[in-house]
């Protein structure tokens, strides 16, 4: 049985830094998606205990949630291979205008 080799292509494309360095980053960028996760968890939970007790949401949770669900957008993006760019802290922090619900 013949024993089945890389090829030099395979073993060029392993030997190549910036695979390894994207590889990296998007362990660190899915441990900080999985953060982000969590965190968008709690901030719905505490929005739906406001709505029920006081008919209300809190603007600045609102407002938060709705950066950081761009900030999992842009994540997303990036360990999916749709874009190289880089999310926030290697970017900047994507703000989103108020708006009136």
């Amino acid at each position: 049985m013949e024993k089945m080799s890389p090829s030099k292509e395979t073993m060029q494309q392993l030997r190549q830094p910036s695979k390894w360095l994207r590889i990296f980053y998007m362990v660190l960028f899915a441990i900080a998606y999985s953060i982000a996760e969590i965190i968008l968890t709690i901030i719905i939970i505490i929005q739906v205990i406001l709505n029920l007790l006081t008919g209300t949401i809190n603007e600045r949770l609102r407002q938060f949630s709705s950066e950081l669900s761009l900030y999992v957008y842009d994540t997303l993006r990036f360990l999916t291979y749709n874009t190289e760019d880089k999310p926030f802290p290697l970017s900047d922090w994507k703000k989103v205008e108020k708006t009136s619900r």
